[in-house]
């Protein structure tokens, strides 16, 4: 099992180089950064990568998820291959295939349907894997969306980068299967938890029907909330509240996740973020997961 947090980058570098700091620190193997680049008040999430990751020696990061309507995937592949080059292998990819649309379209890009933004990150996915290979032969990829007509592949990146989806739907969901290497599950305002295991259950007949071994298809759950002192009641069951509760609140839950349902990554992404709420999941909910 891998555990990581995701950070929101904000314009305090201090603070999120100390976050970062204490994650590799306290033992994390993982640190998301939020790609929202229509927020004037968050860094770029691919500048802060790089800063994070030369002023780091072991963990890796990873954009939680990088937004492919403002990225295109020619470029994108190139940046993560860098990145992955300078970091020695610490660099994996998340990437949806559009969210808050009325913030992405005033940056000057056209709406799509969730049926076409599936056809782009079919095409996207195709791209970067060909921009990442070893041959020498230019790339030829005319689709509907994005094409790369003659371009030689390169760089090759330093160890495979996986392609995590944050698929929502159930048509994203099968393309998923079909197409990547792993599902980041959206935050519970996106898709509640209650829905978690139907979407794993089309994850697997759908990479099933594609020849793939389900578990071949990393599952990294994201779950939203607090680590507090004392128990609460948890809210889990339906809607996308928060999970506020104490440590073991939080194991008990991130233990069913991880043997009731096929995840086997964790990716914390605390309310507020703070150096206290990164040690917390790291010194006292992780160990009670792994036992």
């Amino acid at each position: 099992m891998k555990f990581g947090f995701s950070l929101t980058p904000t314009l305090e570098p201090e603070l999120l180089f100390q976050l970062v700091a204490t994650a590799e620190g306290e033992g994390l193997d993982l640190v998301g950064i939020q790609d929202h680049p229509y927020v004037p008040q968050l860094m770029d999430t691919f500048a802060l990568a790089g800063v994070l990751l030369g002023r780091t020696s072991r963990i890796s990061v990873f954009p939680d998820v990088a937004n492919l309507p403002l990225r295109p995937p020619a470029m994108m592949a190139k940046a993560a291959a860098a990145l992955d080059l300078l970091s020695g292998g610490r660099f994996e990819l998340a990437v949806g295939a559009g969210g808050y649309w009325d913030a992405i379209t005033r940056l000057g890009v056209p709406r799509r349907t969730p049926a076409e933004a599936n056809v782009a990150l079919t095409e996207a996915i195709a791209i970067m894997r060909a921009f990442w290979s070893s041959g020498t032969q230019p790339i030829h990829l005319n689709g509907e969306y994005y094409t790369v007509d003659g371009v030689k592949p390169g760089p090759v990146p330093s160890h495979p980068i996986e392609i995590w989806s944050g698929a929502i739907g159930p048509k994203a969901l099968r393309l998923t299967a079909e197409l990547a290497d792993g599902w980041a599950s959206p935050i519970p305002s996106y898709l509640p938890y209650e829905k978690l295991a139907g979407a794993n259950r089309i994850l697997d007949e759908a990479a099933r029907a594609a020849g793939r071994d389900p578990s071949d298809v990393r599952r990294i759950a994201q779950v939203v909330g607090t680590i507090t002192d004392g128990p609460a009641e948890l809210q889990i069951e339906s809607g996308a509240a928060p999970l506020r509760g104490n440590a073991g609140q939080w194991a008990d839950f991130l233990t069913s996740l991880a043997t009731e349902q096929p995840f086997t990554s964790f990716i914390f992404w605390p309310e507020q973020q703070s150096v206290d709420q990164v040690t917390r999941f790291a010194r006292e909910v992780i160990p009670r997961v792994h036992n």
